[in-house]
């Protein structure tokens, strides 16, 4: 086990989450299951990294640059969105995340991811009926429809795949990265990380709904954005940019990732004179 710690002063966070870390619930409140991915693709210079900007009237870390993601849904795991998966089975996905015989299962976070990342920025990993990648959303209006219907519920992820006649590569995505909300926290999520290749080329389509803007970075240039005050992002995205700033291209990420061993990091928080530390314990999975 490792132990850093991070410190927010008190002018970066907002007054609704330090008084709601003044009053904790008693007992913590449960931590959903969520995923969450970084896609990844590579530039002339270095590797690229795509972040999106919340809405500063989002109740989740308004306006700050993340991965897309969002909570696991019970259609994740449905068997007609598994029939459509290829490359990764429910028991590969469990050795990976270490997780048996659970509610949700494994698998259904890895679909959570990529049908997020559709969801949120029109990029479908996937495999068309050509062999290829299908068009994203900003390049294909009918793909557009199709993740609005999504969004708004006339249309669910597996639909969305069969109109397309698009199978999920399962083999594409690797595990990168385990966080789970301090518990004194009033909004607790059990996020699993995960990381994917896309084309050079591929043009992301924000939701306004959620996001404000959509930005291709190398973790570098983030960090130093971040440094600067310009990009303002919570510790796991900092964490994970710091983790992927090794690598020159999306290929080397994704072999060493799919290769190590990812510890559970649970926070805990801590309020000082200066502001709330994050005390970070790490124990392998």
């Amino acid at each position: 086990m490792t132990d850093s710690s991070f410190l927010i002063p008190f002018e970066d966070l907002p007054d609704r989450f330090i008084k709601s870390l003044e009053h904790p619930s008693h007992p913590p409140v449960p931590a959903k299951p969520a995923a969450t991915i970084a896609l990844l693709r590579d530039s002339p210079s270095r590797m690229e990294i795509l972040l999106l900007r919340r809405d500063r009237s989002a109740s989740f870390v308004p306006g700050a640059y993340v991965f897309p993601g969002g909570r696991v849904d019970r259609a994740d795991w449905m068997k007609k969105t598994l029939a459509r998966v290829d490359g990764l089975t429910p028991e590969t996905a469990a050795d990976r995340l270490g997780l048996a015989d659970t509610n949700p299962p494994a698998i259904a976070y890895y679909v959570a991811a990529l049908r997020e990342a559709f969801e949120e920025t029109g990029i479908l990993i996937g495999v068309g009926p050509n062999s290829e990648a299908p068009p994203t959303a900003a390049e294909d209006a009918d793909i557009e429809v199709l993740r609005n219907g999504l969004m708004e519920g006339h249309v669910s992820f597996t639909e969305a795949l069969e109109q397309l006649s698009c199978r999920i590569d399962g083999s594409s995505i690797e595990y990168l990265a385990h966080w789970i909300t301090p518990e004194r926290e009033p909004r607790r999520f059990d996020t699993r990380f995960f990381a994917a290749r896309v084309q050079a080329d591929t043009k992301p389509m924000f939701d306004p709904r959620e996001m404000t803007d959509a930005v291709w970075v190398t973790p570098q240039d983030a960090l130093s954005r971040n440094q600067a005050g310009t990009l303002p992002m919570i510790f796991p995205t900092i964490s994970t940019l710091q983790q992927l700033a090794d690598y020159a291209t999306a290929e080397d990420a994704l072999r060493e990732i799919g290769n190590a061993s990812i510890p559970t990091v649970l926070p805990r928080l801590i309020i000082t004179e200066k502001g709330v530390r994050l005390n970070i314990d790490e124990e392998e999975s």
